[in-house]
């Protein structure tokens, strides 16, 4: 799609011919410029809104008229929702004989997304990112959404932008894509941008050409800068390199105090939920659903919402099927909701996440004990619960028969340890298949009592024989943690 709006053929030099990295480009419709950031993953939005800095003034959200919507397609909705963020639909590959974008629009439907024609507030636009069809429609009803919400900025003042993406270059040092959202950027200027600050020596548009300044709504490439900032991080112009290095130093200051405070400040849980402030009117209870299959979902997501009542709204901001992933928790994390997992478990990388976040995440097997604990919460009686700690997981690596024994199962261990009797579940694609204790565990041929990560071991599962090649046995055990109080 953006190819064709360009012109160009930047996805073709791609790996799979998708877009890798994030991306600014700025095209002319008219008289007038449209400057489009390209993401990776809607994840993009959600980062950038925790950050502070709002990127986006319009969202296109591309929708394939021959698949309709699909699981990434409503993740990418609740993350521009999150974002807040206006959206335009582009029903793409109209072109093709079996476009259905009627069915398109019924299915965005269904998720908030009303098109304009049925009396909704989205607009809609057919097109054809091969042919070229629909495209100026879609560059019009952008500027149209820009002009409805009266879109300005002052170039006569010093600059002000966001890092869309940053990068350590060897041959040039610390480079940066900024997008001015007000003032003009020159080469020259004296810039504070996160806590690196430094004197711009060139400026690089889209194209990769050399410009010698650069006007709101106009993202450049700047090089130039004390060190390599983070996407989000705004950039200032300042009167000389001292005040900017005294300005960088202030904000890596704050920023870490900042971090203190989000490591000691409230944050929402089951537990604490009742005691959360609140501006006056309904409490709204924010919740990210994730299960092993779509009825599940669905049963899930019908329960939970019918819980709300005249004090407390409960919010179903994304569901979708599969493991708990890192977008998810920073869904969780920008939105302050709740992540709940239905027959499924995390790994590693997410359970480090969520802690440094401070997301709640609870894991159940059974609908209704999702449903008593929200009862619960909005009572502010939830009990203490019981903290699951795991203690080692092990990789599946071959399995053999042994009769009057069983399946043997030939395990790696990749992290912590598994011990003889302990409890363990085994997982497959991130999902519960089963849950039961080590009968047996050898190194080699002799019994042992433990084995620690790194090394290879026998086990035997009590009761389960149905292993398979690549499944993840997790050990765990738990602990009664009473809940912490929140200040109201």
């Amino acid at each position: 799609m953006l190819d064709r709006i360009r012109s160009a053929d930047v996805a073709g030099g791609e790996a799979g011919g998708i877009t890798q990295r994030i991306g600014a480009y700025t095209v002319d419709k008219g008289d007038r410029k449209i400057t489009f950031i390209d993401t990776p993953g809607h994840e993009a939005f959600t980062a950038m809104r925790a950050r502070g800095a709002k990127v986006t003034d319009v969202a296109i959200l591309v929708v394939a008229a021959d698949d309709g919507v699909m699981p990434q397609t409503i993740e990418a909705i609740s993350h521009i929702k999150a974002a807040n963020v206006p959206i335009v639909v582009a029903i793409n590959k109209m072109d093709k004989e079996n476009a259905q974008p009627e069915r398109v629009k019924s299915q965005l439907a269904e998720h908030g997304l009303q098109p304009v024609e049925w009396s909704g507030k989205t607009e809609m636009v057919p097109v054809s990112a091969r042919t070229g069809d629909g495209i100026d429609a879609l560059l019009e009803t952008v500027l149209l959404e820009a002009d409805i919400r009266d879109l300005r900025a002052n170039k006569n003042r010093r600059a002000q932008g966001v890092v869309i993406e940053s990068a350590l270059d060897k041959g040039r040092g610390a480079v940066a894509t900024v997008l001015v959202q007000n003032g003009t950027l020159r080469v020259g200027d004296v810039v504070v941008v996160g806590s690196a600050y430094g004197k711009i020596r060139a400026l690089a548009d889209d194209k990769g050409k050399q410009v010698k300044k650069a006007g709101p709504s106009i993202p450049v490439e700047i090089m130039g800068l004390s060190e390599v900032p983070s996407a989000g991080d705004t950039l200032m112009v300042v009167s000389d390199e001292r005040v900017a290095r005294e300005a960088a130093a202030k904000r890596s200051t704050r920023r870490q105090e900042v971090r203190i405070a989000a490591a000691s400040g409230p944050r929402v849980s089951l537990e604490s939920f009742m005691l959360m402030p609140t501006d006056g009117g309904k409490k709204t209870l924010n919740l990210i659903l994730k299960a092993d299959g779509q009825g599940a979902v669905e049963a899930l997501r019908a329960r939970v919402e019918s819980l709300s009542t005249l004090e407390v709204d409960i919010r179903v901001i994304y569901a979708g099927v599969g493991a708990i992933t890192p977008n998810d928790v920073n869904l969780a994390s920008a939105s302050n909701a709740v992540l709940i997992g239905f027959n499924i478990r995390s790994d590693e990388t997410v359970k480090r996440l969520s802690e440094n976040e401070q997301v709640d995440i609870r894991f159940y097997n059974v609908i209704y004990d999702v449903e008593n604990d929200l009862k619960k919460a909005m009572l502010g009686m939830l009990a203490p619960k019981f903290r699951e700690i795991i203690v080692g997981r092990a990789e599946v690596r071959e399995l053999f028969k042994v009769s009057k024994v069983g399946t043997i199962a030939g395990c790696y261990v990749q992290s912590g340890k598994l011990q003889r009797n302990a409890k363990v579940r085994i997982l497959r694609d991130s999902a519960v298949v089963y849950e039961s204790e080590l009968e047996s565990l050898r190194r080699f041929k002799d019994d042992v009592k433990e084995v620690a990560d790194g090394y290879e071991c026998g086990v035997q599962i009590a009761k389960y024989s149905d292993l398979k090649q690549g499944d993840v046995i997790e050990a765990f055990t738990s602990e009664l943690v009473a809940p912490e109080a929140v200040p109201a």
